[in-house]
């Protein structure tokens, strides 16, 4: 199994994520590291996503994985298992397995979020 990995921006997936989880318009989506390419590992999926603004990915649960929201830029508001909170570039938010979450664009600029998926 390969100890190192490097892959260039041009080689990212990239494409518009309509109604991400049944939320509104359409998120731009970049798979920045897929399942495949982590080869089994707890690290499941890394996503640069953006988010125009009045964008949302909708509530929806975890059953089984953890996912880490890092806000790159801009403004919104995260539902964290029924509670709204507004957040803002350097914000971290978690999501535990049994927990949900929702993401929506409330600015005026673009929404750029890393988001990090484990196992």
């Amino acid at each position: 199994m390969p100890t190192t990995l490097i892959k260039r921006r041009r080689e990212m997936k990239r494409e518009p994520l309509p109604e991400c989880h049944g939320g509104m318009g359409a998120l731009d989506w970049t798979e920045v590291l897929s399942g495949n390419e982590t080869r089994g590992r707890k690290l499941h999926f890394i996503h640069d996503d953006t988010l125009a603004p009045g964008v949302s990915i909708g509530i929806h649960p975890h059953e089984t994985e953890e996912e880490y929201y890092l806000i790159l830029s801009g403004t919104g508001v995260m539902t964290l298992d029924g509670e709204r909170y507004d957040v803002a570039s350097g914000d971290v938010t978690a999501i535990f397995p049994g927990g949900s979450h929702g993401l929506e664009n409330t600015g005026d600029t673009d929404l750029r979020v890393l988001v990090i998926g484990l196992r």
